[in-house]
């Protein structure tokens, strides 16, 4: 398949040639074959039928109550069935391939409830209460997590055939972004799979462009005889995002000169900086630049009991089930976190952050950090066929180094960690049990307790869900001083400790979600300023409750019914905390759904979010952290995008006019220039269209 991405028509007129691209994806829809049948076939046996069984390594299992099962007569009811799942690093659950077309986070980076700094690839971060409750070293850099691949959310294939997913986005300002994933079984006990994801943003007001580059390698190999697995995986992550530390003033959108051209707004950051549209190269002269490398090598050797299920005269299947499993876990990862501005002015730096320099001077801060982790543990399995019941114990070894201020400081951490989970084979129970205790080093003292308690009550009333989680943490390393960037800690910091109780309840039936979070904090760290972070020692709560609900507002005989997605989250401080939240945070999707001409599966209508006014978090671009603030209010408009969704097969369209919300007509013009801000000085872009493509093939 050709890639438009690479043609110089493409770059110069990218809507017309992707409407093109388009009519000859549809056509060669309807000329490949079987394709969509495959698909389908994996997600109906995988749910659905009760002829296919898997066993503990969670391998199909032919039904020999099957008949003509005869070899000599007729082949295996299961051998040309296609088998597709996987399962996230460190889970034994297994996942199924997801092809809902109705929400276009599910393949966007960026969730719903977060709010970035203006353009797609820039600083980003939640509207709902999201504090760190992971316990140890921790660098602080999170702005760019969502961009990132990870070893948390890396999926270990299982397939029967090589599975391969296409996805290209094009939006406004000539915005790209291509994710390629392909994944196969070598042999059946050996899989082999790659990522790729690249984000190219230039944006619409001056110096904010942004680029990623995500590559991730991954694999898993398990011997004959079932007692030997490994898992590996090597990831890669380039974050670039330049600067431009918001506009001069809010006033500039309003301005004859900003509604023609919003790149000629002066912003505070990045000079006279020239637009750069080029999709493979972005130039950072004012901004950030963070790289990550993960090395991951699992291994793990198990003591059990045989076993074997006879299928016919010629067909046995050997099994194999854990009872005592040996496991040693190394990670090597670097990080390279880097602030640089080539064209710093000295007067923005002192009028507009308080941050004196001599003219001409270049900006350089970076931080360097090395992590070497090796972790043992032994994992037993009271039932031989319940692999989602174990009790686990381990000790975690942790080197780390950097480079602070001219001289090399080395640290050493020793944990220990327990585990204990339970899902019982009916599925009614599941109870998880994890704690981590740092006995000594760096971060001694710090440790994690967290109990989750899950029933299922019966087909009326769903699920409900109980959880207690209490972190004990040391603030990260930015924010307490061990760092080469500008931060001056307000004093020395205390541990901080957070303590968050949990109840939902999930009924399908009535297809509503209800959730409840209530915090408890104290010795809460964050930054206060561009350059200063600061420790609150009093003890405050936030409350947190969160509905989904899906309302079937009308079915049409045809088929096609009204549906509405709606989500609402309601947070609530008490005490004076340093911390600031949208009292009401919603999102609402109103759709025509169903099916046109036999097979084409359709999702469309109107999405609208909006968050009560409230003194949202402004942004340091020279440390990449949002910081506090209480003078500017934030009073945004609803957030409006049309959307419109389709399936043909195994092939995924969609189309997304975004922030509608921007149309205005009071100054005499027409056109988008009422934006929306997600913090103080970064609106957002008005009048934005996104459309894209994610493709699947079964070889």
């Amino acid at each position: 398949m050709c890639c438009p991405v690479l043609t110089d028509t493409f770059l110069m007129n990218p809507v017309s040639s992707f409407a093109r691209l388009l009519f000859l994806c549809v056509l060669a829809v309807f000329t490949t074959t079987n394709v969509f049948a495959q698909a389908r076939n994996v997600e109906k046996r995988a749910l659905e039928t009760q002829n296919v069984q898997y066993d503990n390594q969670g391998r199909v299992i032919p039904n020999t109550r099957i008949k003509g099962g005869d070899s000599l007569q007729s082949r295996n009811s299961n051998a040309d069935s296609i088998t597709i799942f996987y399962r996230y690093f460190d889970s034994s659950r297994i996942h199924f391939l997801d092809s809902s077309i109705n929400d276009f986070t599910r393949r966007y980076p960026v969730p719903a409830h977060y709010v970035h700094v203006g353009n797609f690839g820039t600083a980003a971060r939640s509207l709902v209460f999201n504090p760190n409750l992971r316990p140890g070293w921790d660098p602080s850099f999170h702005a760019y997590d969502n961009y990132k691949f990870t070893i948390e959310n890396t999926k270990f294939y299982q397939t029967t055939r090589p599975y391969t997913e296409l996805g290209y986005m094009l939006g406004s300002q000539q915005e790209q972004m291509v994710d390629i994933l392909h994944t196969q079984n070598v042999n059946p006990n050996f899989n082999l799979g790659f990522q790729y994801r690249f984000i190219n943003a230039p944006g619409e007001f001056r110096s904010q462009n942004a680029s990623h580059n995500n590559v991730r390698l991954h694999g898993s190999i398990q011997s004959k005889n079932k007692r030997y697995t490994a898992y590996a995986a090597f990831i890669s992550n380039k974050s670039k995002s330049s600067e431009n530390g918001g506009l001069r003033s809010d006033t500039s959108l309003e301005g004859t000169e900003g509604f023609n051209n919003p790149f000629v707004i002066p912003t505070r950051l990045g000079g006279t900086a020239e637009l750069n549209r080029n999709f493979f190269s972005t130039l950072v002269n004012t901004g950030n630049v963070y790289t990550e490398r993960t090395v991951l090598y699992r291994h793990q050797y198990d003591l059990g009991q045989k076993d074997s299920i006879i299928v016919n005269d010629s067909t046995t299947i050997q099994l194999f089930y854990p009872r005592i499993r040996f496991q040693h876990t190394f990670s090597y990862n670097k990080y390279d976190f880097l602030f640089q501005d080539y064209r710093a002015d000295s007067s923005d730096y002192h009028n507009f952050f308080n941050y004196p320099i001599r003219t001409g001077d270049t900006i350089l801060f970076n931080d360097v950090w090395k992590e070497l982790k090796n972790d043992f543990s032994i994992v037993s399995f009271p039932q031989k066929n319940n692999l989602n019941q174990f009790l686990k114990a381990g000790l975690t070894v942790q080197n780390l180094s950097t480079v602070i201020k001219g001289g090399t400081k080395r640290f050493l951490n020793i944990a220990a960690n327990g585990e204990y989970r339970n899902r019982t084979r009916n599925k009614k129970w599941e109870v998880e049990a994890v704690g981590v205790l740092h006995l000594s080093g760096l971060n001694s003292g710090d440790y994690s307790a967290n109990v989750l308690l899950k029933k299922f009550l019966n087909p009326k009333l769903g699920n409900v869900e109980l959880g207690f989680l209490n972190v004990n943490r040391t603030p990260s390393s930015l924010l307490s001083g061990q760092t080469n960037f500008p931060v001056k800690p307000a004093t020395s910091f205390n541990k901080e400790n957070i303590t968050r109780l949990r109840a939902s309840v999930n009924n399908e039936p009535l297809r509503f979600t209800l959730t409840a979070n209530y915090y408890l904090v104290s010795n809460y760290t964050y930054m206060d300023s561009f350059f200063h972070s600061n420790q609150e020692s009093t003890l405050f709560n936030v409350l947190h409750v969160s509905g989904e609900k899906i309302f079937v507002l009308r079915k049409f005989k045809s088929g096609i019914a009204l549906n509405l997605y709606s989500e609402v989250h309601l947070q609530k401080t008490a005490g004076n905390p340093p911390l600031n939240l949208p009292l009401i945070f919603t999102r609402n999707r109103l759709l025509f759904e169903g099916v046109f001409a036999r097979n084409m599966v359709f999702s469309t209508g109107v999405e609208i979010r909006y968050h009560t006014p409230y003194k949202a978090d402004n942004y340091s671009p020279f440390v990449g952290q949002f910081f506090y603030q209480g003078t500017q209010t934030i009073n945004n408009r609803p957030e409006i995008n049309l959307v419109g969704n389709f399936r043909i097969k195994s092939f995924n369209a969609f189309v997304r006019y975004e922030n509608l919300n921007a149309f205005d007509v009071s100054n005499g013009n027409a056109g988008f220039s009422r934006n929306n801000f997600a913090a103080p000085n970064y609106p957002y872009p008005g009048g934005w269209l996104r459309v894209g493509i994610w493709w699947r093939f079964i070889n």
